[in-house]
């Protein structure tokens, strides 16, 4: 009796040693525990694996990785937006201290974007749409817990996290070879320093990754643990996630110990990743109920609970949509403070007859005339199993900005997807690849109120050509 009882209570809590050494293939309880752990660490599994592809690409804490041109499809991340050359601070304040982070006034150039810590939660927006309104302004990044006064002249942003990211984007105008050449340059005024060394600052570190194949697409297998165990040994638990500590030591994931599962362990684990991505594919399909238009495909890309934790820093008593945050970044990065002041998004992954978007049929999205925009509109196309850009092809995007865009007679746009080009079509196609599902994200930069009010609506896309 002693001896069942002791192997029951081994199941129900096993020790990261146990579990390393003897799980059972089938034990549900560590199964699920795996599953929960994915779900829930999303946001950290996605900030890791873009630090480690920045690392991989010669980067160190305390630098810039940037694009010196418009990125192509070796940009891996998770549905990014080739319409504009990004940078990436990636911050440290472990070893340094507070850290600046010093955005340039909009003369000349603007700079959209977010400051998170390495939950992702964002800090405060930067640029016309953030805390500097366009002035410019010297963001202070503080390390956990700080609690010395912050000097005049800084936006001090309080971080949980020892590490944290900027996701900036130096506007391109027309999208062509001067206009990109000239936001590269504006965008290089960005610096970032310590606060140690405000009066003689050094030289910002610059990590141009443009011809790097920048993969930080979600891998569900061991990887995904691998990944969390590192971000949990650096990171410093927050309140509100303490109620996790037990259930991923019982997957072997502990602070201060190694990560090391044995081969029927990893077993378990993999297939945890992989039970996890089905569900994340499910829950990401639920966000498009309700759509944004009355019996139309397109929906917003985040349920609203998430997009107001991630502004707050998840304050709000009894909310803390850990499933659908998990689902968001499984294909996406970033936050916004601020959403619908500086971008907007929508998204959609079927066609005006409600069927899958495949990459073999060819399509058309008429975008109608005066889109309620102040910079520009785009429509990106991602692969819709990985979240990132069709690997290979030529371009991943078509919008406002795009050089020798045709425009019809009655102001409006035709976009068109598909394997080939229709006829004289090619400056206004996007291509796709036959036998591969695909997904696309409109943007709107300078979301204006026409967009909001319904006013204006973005049709749904047509199938117009099938194999």
């Amino acid at each position: 009796m002693r001896k069942e009882l002791l192997v029951t209570l081994s199941l129900l809590c096993p020790s990261s040693t146990a579990f390393a050494q003897a799980p059972s293939a089938d034990d549900s309880l560590v199964l699920s525990r795996a599953i929960q752990a994915v779900i829930w660490g999303m946001p950290a599994v996605n900030f890791e694996l873009m630090l480690q592809a920045a690392l991989k690409a010669g980067a160190r804490d305390n630098q810039i990785i940037f694009w010196s041109r418009i990125p192509d499809w070796k940009n891996q991340t998770l549905t990014p937006n080739p319409s504009t050359i990004y940078l990436m601070p990636f911050v440290d304040t472990k070893g340094t201290g507070p850290m600046v982070l010093e955005i340039p006034p909009a003369s000349g150039g603007e700079i959209t974007g977010t400051i998170m810590d390495a939950w992702q939660a964002a800090l405060d927006d930067v640029g016309p749409a953030g805390a500097d309104k366009g002035r410019g302004g010297k963001y202070l990044i503080l390390p956990p817990g700080y609690a010395e006064k912050t000097p005049d002249g800084y936006i001090p942003l309080a971080s949980d996290t020892n590490k944290s990211y900027a996701l900036l984007r130096s506007n391109v105008g027309s999208g062509s070879e001067a206009d990109v050449a000239k936001a590269v340059t504006y965008a290089k005024q960005i610096k970032l320093y310590p606060l140690s060394q405000a009066a003689a600052p050094p030289p910002t570190a610059f990590i141009d990754v443009v011809d790097a194949t920048y993969d930080s697409t979600i891998p569900y297998d061991i990887r995904i643990f691998q990944s969390l165990d590192r971000f949990i040994q650096r990171e410093p638990w927050l309140e509100r996630d303490k109620a996790m500590i037990d259930q991923i030591k019982s997957i072997g994931i502990e602070k201060g110990k190694p990560f090391d599962p044995g081969p029927q362990a990893q077993a378990t684990l993999e297939e945890a990743a992989r039970d996890a991505h089905g569900w994340l594919d499910v829950r990401y399909e639920g966000l498009f109920k309700p759509p944004f238009y009355e019996g139309g495909q397109w929906a917003l890309p985040v349920a609203h609970d998430v997009t107001e934790g991630l502004a707050n820093l998840f304050a709000k008593p009894n909310v803390y949509p850990v499933d659908d945050r998990g689902a968001f970044y499984s294909f996406a990065f970033s936050s916004v403070k601020h959403l619908g002041t500086g971008q907007f998004y929508l998204v959609t992954i079927r066609d005006k007859e409600s069927r899958a978007l495949d990459g073999e049929s060819t399509y058309r999205l008429t975008v109608p005339a005066n889109a309620p925009v102040s910079l520009y509109w785009s429509g990106t196309v991602y692969d819709r199993e990985t979240h990132g850009l069709i690997r290979g092809t030529k371009w991943s995007s078509r919008g406002s900005n795009t050089p020798g865009l045709q425009i019809n007679p009655d102001g409006s746009a035709d976009i068109f997807f598909g394997p080939k080009a229709p006829d004289g079509k090619e400056s206004n196609w996007v291509p796709t690849k036959a036998g591969r599902g695909w997904e696309i994200i409109f943007r709107f930069y300078g979301p204006q109120k026409a967009l909001f009010e319904k006013s204006w609506r973005l049709p749904d896309i047509e199938r117009i050509a099938q194999p």
